[in-house]
């Protein structure tokens, strides 16, 4: 068995520099499919699941051109909702990011009506996609379970989404709702999605929202309790479009930073779209020093101290800040 030695350091110092989001970048990637126009997506991740995304978009009929390091994909959009000849099946591997939206996006209304299996590893179909479902059915999709109920693989039929008023279960994951919004303006009505329980995550849905802006398509959002979206609606490339580096990711090299150091992370800043930037508000409240700049934050050591801190907004980053609170003094 291989081993990893890692030696004891007093210090840490450097600059790092953050790969593209995996959620970002499967979002960037189907609403440039379903855009107008062509779109260069830049600072794209190289992982599995965005290779499954790009080869499930490529069946869809999608054309695009990836750069020989597929950091950057340049994007033929379709204009509206996938086309495909009937038997189509799609595997998605272990990507749940490629699975909730595609389950959404593929509801929509086709020139012709065709169905599609989507499908994935074992440990897909371990994972629960019925908040979703129950939702597209309530809009008027056709969605079939074809072996657990609750859980894919699933039989979508593209017969369209009529609209109307929709609830959906925010509880669980604003990954079912993201999927439900960035369908909803292809519908063929006007949608009112009405959120059930308390909406965990809020920031990752203000993220959505901030791409859908970016593609040129509006929502409105009541207090996160209900969002109104105008159906027959189009998006728009916005010709370029640059996925940001990811900022959970950020609060590994910046709570290092915070404890014994100083270290710059660049692919992310004071205008990033993500919740997870504000980790490093955390460290400040508890005495780093941090600098913001437009594309970087930089986290510096100070005399870090303890206290109460609600991390629901940023729960990926909960468990940094408890390594980092290892080295606060006081109530931790």
């Amino acid at each position: 068995m291989e081993k990893i030695t890692l030696a004891p350091i007093s210090r840490v110092e450097g600059e790092i520099n953050l790969p593209g989001s995996k959620s970002l970048s499967n979002r960037a990637l189907l609403l440039a499919a379903l855009a107008k126009g062509t779109t260069k997506v830049t600072n794209l991740l190289d992982s599995d699941d965005i290779r499954h995304m790009l080869n499930a978009l490529k069946a869809l009929g999608v054309n695009y051109s990836l750069s020989e390091d597929k950091t950057v994909c340049t994007v033929e959009g379709v204009g509206g909702a996938f086309n495909w000849k009937n038997g189509l099946a799609l595997f998605l591997g272990n990507a749940g990011t490629a699975m909730r939206p595609l389950t959404a996006a593929l509801c929509l209304k086709g020139s012709s009506e065709a169905e599609v299996v989507l499908t994935g590893e074992p440990r897909m179909k371990e994972r629960p996609i019925k908040h979703l479902v129950d939702a597209l059915r309530q809009a008027g999709a056709s969605v079939q379970y074809l072996e657990n109920e609750g859980y894919p693989p699933v039989a979508i039929r593209n017969s369209g989404l009529k609209g109307g008023k929709v609830q959906i279960d925010g509880s669980i994951s604003s990954q079912f709702l993201t999927a439900l919004l960035m369908a909803a303006p292809l519908a063929e009505g006007d949608m009112e999605i009405e959120i059930i329980g308390e909406l965990v995550s809020k920031p990752y849905i203000d993220i959505t929202l901030a791409m859908m802006k970016d593609f040129g398509v509006k929502v409105e959002n009541r207090n996160y309790q209900t969002f109104v979206v105008k159906g027959n609606q189009s998006y728009l490339s916005p010709e370029k479009y640059l996925v940001e580096g990811d900022a959970s990711s950020a609060s590994y090299f910046l709570a290092a930073g915070a404890i014994k150091g100083k270290v710059k992370v660049t692919g992310i800043g004071k205008n990033s779209i993500q919740g997870d930037r504000l980790f490093a508000n955390v460290l400040e409240a508890m005495g780093a020093k941090i600098t913001w700049g437009d594309d970087f934050i930089q986290a510096e050591q100070g005399k870090l101290k303890g206290g109460d801190m609600d991390m629901n907004h940023i729960p990926d980053a909960a468990m940094t800040i408890a390594t980092a609170a290892l080295f606060a003094e006081g109530k931790r």
